[in-house]
């Protein structure tokens, strides 16, 4: 064969592959307001960036007459590619090629990725779209979905793993994108169970559809399996190109920083009389976080799940934090399972990044009660405590109204190493709050009183001044400073930049044992 037609043989095999399940599948799902496996690619890496592997690769089965059903590639898009000139290593399954099925020669193109970041230190963005195992392989696609799991396993805390889900994933195929750090879905797209409607109506009787079984709604607000319902299928990949920016490209290096026209010392005053006289009048701690990081500009995870607690990313002076608030506006700010699961999980990820965590503190407490109890608030609520106290992450602490019992040990006080602790004058830092603890020190002697009210309301304010300020934990050092809320900005951002190269470690072991 002469090299001009073995060139033209090779420009048709790749326009065979760029096909994928051909033209007709291919507008199937332009029709449905989807796009193909390509097509995402496309829009979440740098113009021009791509390049492939295994294009040509096809499954070996033999059995059910897949010999006859033969597409380049296999049903998954793989390769390399560049977000904001960082690499990226990326999978996209392909829908069109037999309902996007794993064979064992699709998770072996999965694998190589997998082992190809791990290599080369770079994050890997897996684009869902699977049906699942291939039935017609049975062992085969059980073993490469086994595979990835492990490779799953062992990039944990060593490169970024970050999940889209842009339409079903059902039974093993939900492990892997469950193992990585983010995931995003798909409202009215994308769906994640293990067994689907029909099985869970002939076990347990329910009838529910897909979206109220799986649906991006539900795993966002409930579940908490996925951090982002995304609007589209474009708006998810956003996400993950914002996202991806807050982060490193391995646990061996810092975020990027990023060139910053936001004034380090701005000041807000607005935050001097932000807080409410009333103190179980709730208020936003979100317009706090806008206020003093850059530019206004915060990317929350999670946001409708368990929202009494706030997480997400930002930046002071251009360089990335985490942030985890309490957030008063949902049930007073208190931790709870949910809350405290979310956040331990969020502080791990930054502390395996180097990413610094910035805490705002307004907690009552934990959230009582016997469905809290029955559902292990105490070996949950331990998660988030591990969480702060085994990270070795710069971490700056803002305690803006309450921080009452376990909830302030819990939420990065100096106990837990935290390294620069603030509290504006509106705090409370206290084993309960005043009433409370007023009703148990004083309860008794109140009753023998004329006026049982007013002796309580005296003995009140006598613990607020001597007890349940934030003075008395500045005295004793726990606290580094009482900061005007203003100046709050200007005080995390030199904080920050004091502690960008401190060192913390903790003993050699394989592994600690978080309470699970």
């Amino acid at each position: 064969m002469k090299a001009n037609d073995q060139l033209d043989h090779l420009k048709k095999l790749r326009a065979e592959a760029r096909l994928g399940g051909g033209q007709k599948r291919i507008d199937k799902m332009h029709a449905e307001g989807k796009k193909t496996a390509r097509e995402r690619i496309e829009l979440l890496l740098d113009p021009g960036s791509f390049e492939e592997f295994d294009m040509f690769k096809a499954h070996r089965c033999r059995d059910f007459g897949m010999e006859d059903k033969q597409f380049p590639g296999d049903g998954v898009v793989t390769g390399y590619g560049t977000i904001d000139n960082r690499f990226v290593y990326v999978f996209a399954q392909d829908f069109t090629v037999l309902g996007g099925s794993l064979s064992e020669t699709f998770a072996e193109k999965i694998c190589k990725i997998m082992d190809l970041a791990m290599k080369n230190g770079a994050p890997v963005i897996g684009l869902n779209d699977s049906g699942g195992a291939r039935i017609q392989e049975g062992i085969e696609s059980l073993a490469g979905y086994s595979e990835i799991f492990q490779r799953n396993v062992m990039a944990s805390g060593v490169i970024p793993q970050i999940s889209a889900i842009f339409g079903p994933c059902a039974g093993g195929a939900v492990y892997s994108p469950a193992l990585t750090d983010f995931v995003t879905m798909v409202k009215q797209q994308s769906y994640m169970f293990l067994t689907g409607p029909k099985v869970v109506k002939s076990v347990t009787h329910e009838d529910v559809t897909v979206e109220e079984l799986g649906g991006a709604d539900m795993h966002a607000s409930k579940s908490g399996v996925s951090d982002y319902a995304a609007e589209s299928g474009v708006d998810a990949l956003e996400y993950i190109k914002k996202l991806i920016s807050f982060m490193p490209q391995n646990n061996m290096e810092a975020p990027p920083p990023v060139p910053c026209e936001d004034p380090p010392d701005r000041t807000a005053p607005g935050l001097n009389s932000f807080i409410p006289d009333n103190l179980n009048e709730a208020y936003d701690m979100k317009e706090i976080i806008l206020q003093t990081v850059d530019n206004r500009d915060f990317l929350e995870t999670k946001a409708n799940f368990a929202p009494n607690l706030i997480t997400g990313f930002a930046r002071y002076n251009g360089m990335s934090v985490g942030i985890v608030a309490n957030q008063p506006n949902h049930l007073s700010g208190v931790l709870d399972i949910d809350s405290s699961i979310k956040g331990a999980r969020f502080v791990r990820f930054c502390d395996c990044f180097n990413i610094p965590v910035v805490t705002f503190v307004d907690v009552p407490g934990f959230l009582p009660g016997t469905a809290q109890e029955y559902g292990g608030v105490i070996r949950n609520g331990a998660k988030i405590l591990y969480a702060y106290a085994e990270a070795t992450i710069p971490k700056v602490t803002v305690i803006t109204r309450k921080a009452y019992g376990g909830a302030y040990c819990v939420m990065s006080s100096k106990h837990l190493r935290g390294d620069i602790n603030y509290a504006w004058p509106t705090s409370e830092i206290a084993v309960m709050g005043a009433k409370g603890a007023v009703g148990v020190l004083y309860g008794r002697e109140a009753s023998n009183q004329d006026d049982a009210a007013a002796y309580l309301a005296e003995k009140e304010k006598e613990y607020q001044q001597t007890v349940a300020n934030p003075y008395v934990a500045a005295q004793r050092g726990y606290i580094d400073d009482i900061i005007e809320p203003a100046c709050t900005r200007a005080r995390i951002t030199r904080a920050l930049r004091l502690i960008e190269n401190k060192r913390d470690t903790n003993p050699m072991k394989k592994h600690g044992n978080i309470p699970l």
